[in-house]
Formats: C-alpha cells, sequence, structure tokens
C-alpha cells in the first residue's frame, strides 16, 4: 500500500479470530459507527451458526433434524442450499456435513489426535451431505441418519463478511474492505481516492491485500488486488498436529475421512466470500487436479495453488483464470511460477 493510502480500521475478535472493517480515511463521515454496525452483524451470525454454543440455531438443527423435518430461517437455509450446490460442483470436496468426522479428530476442541480405524470408520457414517435432506417449499431440512452434524466453519466466516459488506452497501459506503482472520477477505470500491492520479490509477483500481508465504511466516508471497471481489485462503499451516512424525492438518477430505495432504496453501478469488472460503477449502483438498474445476477458464473465479517444489524449501505457485495484472509475486529465489 502506498504510503498515502491512508484508512480507518474498525475490528473486534468474532469467530475466533480477529475481523476488521476498513475504511478509506475521511471518505465515510460515519465510519466507525458504519464499523461497529457490521461488526454487531457479524456477533449475530456467529451466535446463530457457531456449533460452540447449543442455543444457536445450527446446533438446534443438529440436535433435532434427524428426529424429523425442522423449520430454518430463510437466509440460513439459502446458505445450506448454496453449501450443497458447492458440494456437488467440487464432487464433495467441500461437505459442510463432516461434522462428525471433524469430532472424531479432535478438531472441534482444537486438540487433534489420530482416531482408530473403528472410529473413523464410524464418524465417515455419520457424515455427508447425502444424509441431509432440504425442503425448499418449507425452508425445511431433516437428515436421514443419526449423528449427523452441519458445521459451517468453511463457509461461515465468509458468509458474515458477505452479510457485512452488504449492510455497508446499503448504508452508502462504496469503498470498504472487511476481513476475517486476513484468511478471509472481500473488498468493495476503491482503496484510496478514486480520481485519476492515484498510485495504481488506472492500471490496479482495486484493493491490494497480502498473500502469506506458507513456508516462512512473516513474509509475503504476493499481492492480489481484489476487484469488487472476495478471497479465501486455506491452509494448514498453524492448525495441525504430529502423529508419529507426520504432520496432520486440520482440514479434512470429506470423501476418505482423512487429513487432506500435498498443498501448502489454496487460495481462491471469488464474487463473494463465502464461495472464496468454500472453494479455497474444496482446492486444498483437490490440489492441482481440482483447478479446472474451481477455476474454470472464463468463468468468475480465480485460484492461486501453492504446493511444495522441486528443492527444498522451495514452493511451487500454480494460477489459474486469473488476470496477469491482479497479482504481484514478491521478487525472491524458491518460487516456481506455471500459469494453468
Amino acid at each position: 500500500m502506498s504510503a498515502d493510502l491512508h484508512t480507518i480500521v474498525v475490528g473486534r475478535d468474532a469467530m475466533a479470530c480477529r475481523f476488521e472493517v476498513v475504511f478509506n480515511a475521511g471518505e465515510v463521515a460515519d465510519a466507525a459507527e458504519l464499523g461497529v454496525d457490521a461488526l454487531d452483524l457479524v456477533d449475530e451470525i456467529e451466535s446463530r451458526i457457531t456449533v460452540y454454543r447449543d442455543t444457536s440455531e445450527l446446533a438446534r438443527l443438529n440436535a433435532t433434524a434427524a428426529a424429523g423435518w425442522q423449520p430454518v430461517a430463510a437466509d440460513l437455509f439459502a446458505l445450506l442450499a448454496h453449501a450443497r450446490e458447492l458440494h456437488d460442483l467440487t464432487g464433495g470436496a467441500f461437505d459442510c456435513a463432516a461434522g462428525a468426522l471433524v469430532r472424531t479428530w479432535g478438531f472441534l476442541q482444537r486438540q487433534g489426535r489420530t482416531p482408530a480405524d473403528e472410529e473413523l470408520a464410524a464418524a465417515r457414517g455419520r457424515s455427508g451431505l447425502a444424509f441431509v435432506e432440504l425442503d425448499p417449499a418449507g425452508s425445511r431440512i431433516r437428515f436421514t441418519r443419526p449423528g449427523i452434524e452441519v458445521n459451517l466453519g468453511a463457509i461461515g466466516k465468509g458468509w458474515a463478511i458477505d452479510r457485512a459488506i452488504e449492510l455497508l452497501r446499503d448504508r452508502g459506503v462504496a469503498s470498504v474492505l472487511v476481513h476475517g482472520g486476513q484468511s478471509s477477505v472481500r473488498a468493495a470500491g476503491v482503496q484510496g481516492p478514486d480520481i485519476p492520479g492515484r498510485p495504481g490509477w488506472p492500471g490496479k483500481p482495486g484493493w491490494n491485500v497480502g498473500l502469506r508465504h506458507p513456508l516462512r511466516p512473516g513474509r509475503r508471497l504476493a499481492t492480489i488486488t481484489l476487484r469488487d471481489q472476495a478471497l479465501g485462503t486455506s491452509g494448514s499451516g498453524t492448525q495441525f498436529f504430529i502423529d508419529r512424525g507426520k504432520k496432520l492438518g486440520h482440514i479434512l477430505d470429506p470423501r476418505s475421512g482423512v487429513p487432506a495432504a500435498g498443498v501448502l496453501s489454496a487460495t481462491v478469488i471469488a464474487p463473494t466470500a463465502a464461495d472464496a472460503d468454500a472453494l479455497s477449502t474444496a482446492l486444498y483438498v483437490l490440489g492441482p487436479d481440482g483447478l479446472p474445476t474451481i477455476a474454470a477458464a472464463g468463468g468468475p473465479v480465480g485460484a492461486i495453488l501453492v504446493v511444495p517444489g522441486g528443492t527444498a524449501g522451495s514452493v511451487r505457485v500454480l494460477t489459474a483464470n486469473l488476470a496477469e495484472e491482479a497479482i504481484a509475486f514478491e521478487a525472491a529465489e524458491g518460487i516456481e511460477r506455471e500459469t494453468q
């Protein structure tokens, strides 16, 4: 970011990370108040979809839907219906009904453990959107098998960000960035004054977001310019455990029930933060073979996949359906680039 692009940042802890609403300085008169309103909405959404509170809408659904049809609020039903579409698009690599697997591996309590074969088999039998039925006419949901748990951890943060952006736009805010833990981001409008002659104008109108190097903490791999877009990054750099010398990350392949492997980080740029979050998780699971599905040529979604390079400490960066001017890599050794 150029030194003369000043911002006002309103932040709060929510959903186990730091949420921030970033305004251009001097552009919105009541920026602090609007930022608080947006973060209040994030808190409200968390209270509804968290699996850590028995009183949440989602927890109640998990507790009762195996007994029969349960009414669901219209917005939450729409989110679950969209989650099924993403599940189908990714061939099951994204599956929000894999809560039993998450619990069995200990990731729900952030205390990773390797389950016994029998435990894992039982959890797989209680997981999957195949056991979730949706009734659009009645806005109802039921589970066809006991023990199913919906966990929106891979899409809920992005959904909350989307709702916050909608609120701010309804209040007349043209340019703003909202992020949750820096791994889920959505930008609207332009960073800095939208006038000829400002830094980056007209070549890079939008908001510049840093992409972390997955092997070198504190180092930036690239800078991505978001133009009314969202970004989601998935990786297991900070959430993992070691079992018999093997690093096991918290992102599970819902198809096999075991932690995904072979990818360092997966980043997706999409129109909404919910899609960016869910699709980055799916891409992390699918690896390079998933790029044509996740980031189809000419479509609205782009992707950046980072996998181990050919030499120790190096990384291989694969990009798909991403405009060249939208990403600027840091000048450094040990980065092998490839466009799909």
